[in-house]
């Protein structure tokens, strides 16, 4: 490989890997504590354009601006309880990444639990039948001798 395309993958790969780079939060809080509530709850609520990562792991504009909220409604004193609250409010229950038990989220809680034993019953049920059928089978055994 020459000095030219050499010098272009390595261009190429700093530019794929650059956006990684923007997600990094170098937040500063006056202390320790508020810190540790700082990256609790930025770890707490789900990006809204990313659905799969929390605003803290979000290198997108949205999550850089909620971040911003979180850290500003630690400093004007706001309980943990009140940030989720205002967040929901805002954004809906969809922005927790663990929604409260309650009626209209209980299906988030119960349905995996349901598919689950679903699967383990169809599993149970499929195994024992197919077993049932290899004993009832009589023609699997072969009458004819092997030739010599």
């Amino acid at each position: 490989m020459n000095r030219n395309a050499r010098a272009l993958c390595v261009t190429l790969l700093a530019l794929v890997f650059a956006g990684f780079a923007v997600a990094v939060d170098i937040t500063v809080m006056p202390n320790a504590e508020l810190l540790e509530r700082y990256e609790r709850l930025t770890h707490e609520l789900r990006c809204m354009t990313c659905m799969n990562n929390s605003i803290a792991d979000s290198p997108v504009g949205l999550a850089s601006d909620l971040r911003r909220d979180v850290k500003e409604m630690i400093l004007a004193g706001k309980t943990d309880d009140e940030i989720r609250g205002y967040m929901v409010k805002r954004y809906g229950k969809v922005i927790l990444f663990t929604p409260p038990v309650d009626g209209s989220s209980i299906w988030v809680w119960v349905l995996p639990g349901l598919a689950a034993l679903a699967g383990l019953f169809f599993g149970v049920r499929i195994v024992r039948r197919r077993a049932s059928l290899v004993d009832q089978d009589t023609s699997i055994v072969d009458t004819e001798e092997s030739p010599r």
